[in-house]
């Protein structure tokens, strides 16, 4: 039998999901793609799944492309290399997606990491770009999230030299936001649910939609839009139930998302 490249796994409002190639550190194919963009796309519409976390299966997080699908790179066209989804699909999700860096994330499987909303790590976590030494670009985005996360000249080292990436470097410069000490994907699944039992998903969704427009134009405009936003959550139920909730003192029972039209027959 084929095993399955992105395992899945409910536990309570979480979503696990690891990526299943541990003989070759988990690397990046077209094929493990289109199944992690699909759970993934199917998370986002789950009112039963309120919050993802992602891994690898074995030591490595992602090792990057798989270079042996790439013995006859010099032949590839354009049309090759156009997928179903973009890259930066991950991004798009109104769910907190969290990320357990287990193991080296190198090349594709950084920016994968960088995709997610929240890293944590452990002492085996390690990041490498790989990019300049495979004679490559920087990839999907990486030039734009890295100095964004650790800052122009820090990024530049890291594109430029390719060089590996330690547990404590990566925890001191901002690469992860949570270094463990026990196991990296129970710390991130325990965040995780502590966000789902906790925090409504539309107050969620529309703060990651304020972060992501946010990135540019000036303060004023963030407020300005702030203030539509906090119009919109006045009338909303979410409020409500906060309010309510804690004058109560019991948890909370926040609507689930709607089922966003976007994700419909992919």
């Amino acid at each position: 039998m084929i095993p399955e490249l992105v395992l899945s796994q409910q536990r309570g409002p979480v979503l696990l999901l690891t990526f299943n190639r541990p003989d070759v550190l988990n690397a990046w194919t077209n094929e493990l793609e289109d199944v992690y963009f699909d759970l993934l796309a199917a998370a986002d519409d789950d009112p039963d799944v309120r919050a993802i976390v992602i891994t690898g299966a074995g030591r490595g997080f992602c090792s990057g492309a798989d270079l042996s699908n790439l013995k006859n790179v010099g032949d590839v066209s354009d049309e090759d290399l156009v997928r179903p989804r973009s890259r930066e699909f991950p991004t798009s999700l109104r769910k907190p997606l969290i990320g357990a860096i287990n193991g080296v994330a190198a090349g594709l499987g950084f920016v994968e990491a960088l995709y997610c909303d929240v890293r944590f790590g452990s002492s085996a976590t390690r990041f490498t770009t790989a990019f300049a030494k495979r004679g490559l670009i920087a990839e999907y985005g990486i030039s734009w999230m890295l100095p964004r996360l650790v800052g122009r000249s820090r990024a530049t080292d890291l594109l430029l030299s390719s060089r590996m990436v330690g547990a404590d470097e990566a925890y001191r410069i901002g690469l992860i936001d949570h270094l463990v000490d026990g196991d990296v994907v129970e710390a991130a699944v325990a965040y995780a649910a502590e966000i789902a039992a906790n925090c409504s998903p539309t107050s969620l969704s529309v703060m990651k939609s304020q972060l992501s427009a946010d990135e540019t134009g000036t303060f004023d405009e963030s407020t300005q839009r702030a203030e539509t936003l906090m119009v919109n959550a006045f009338r909303g139920p979410d409020v409500v139930e906060g309010v309510a909730s804690h004058l109560e003192r019991r948890p909370p029972n926040f609507p689930s998302l709607s089922v966003r039209s976007s994700h419909v027959s992919l």
